[in-house]
């Protein structure tokens, strides 16, 4: 990977919500309508806001909406990892979001020339039985337009894939 530039973290402060900072600086919040349920809501710090909202049968395809346009779909493949699909600026993008490790455990997001561009380390906090993810970036993810979103649908993919090899959705 290339050398990781910025460090955020996403916290769950209940169940159902995780507030993403960089250092003291508010990014956004992800919001979850119920828990062991994948739609949620993203606010980001300018008040913008969007819907995630599970499509299909099974609800095995999630998609981002910013009103009614689909911005980002994603699902998760035969080997586990979830294939993301977006359409910011109606230009079309893929990524793949993966998890490695056991015992060292984290998720990272490459794009399709196969660079690393976020790793995302969960912890869980005993305490209080909440999340959190410690969330490295890379130059290339920086100068993303979208960075804001990605880091946050980071965030539930992470969620997402827990969920579903746990059995709990």
């Amino acid at each position: 990977m290339k050398t990781l530039t910025a460090d955020y973290q996403a916290k769950s402060t209940n169940y159902l919500t995780f507030e993403l900072t960089q250092g003291d600086e508010s990014i956004g919040r992800l919001s979850y309508k119920n828990w062991f349920q994948f739609a949620a809501s993203i606010e980001l710090a300018d008040h913008s806001t969007y819907q995630i909202v599970p499509k299909g049968f099974w609800g095995s395809t999630i998609e981002l909406k910013e009103a009614d346009t689909v911005l980002l779909k994603f699902s998760m493949n035969w080997n586990g990892n979830i294939v993301l699909q977006t359409y910011f600026n109606s230009i079309e993008k893929d990524y793949l979001f993966k998890h490695r490790g056991v015992f060292n455990e984290s998720f990272i997001l490459i794009d399709q020339e196969e660079t690393e561009l976020l790793v995302l380390k969960p912890h869980v906090k005993w305490s209080n039985l909440n999340y959190e993810y410690k969330i490295q970036s890379s130059d290339r993810f920086e100068s993303l337009s979208t960075k804001e979103l990605l880091l946050l649908i980071s965030v539930h993919c992470a969620n997402y894939y827990m969920s579903i090899m746990a059995g709990t959705y």
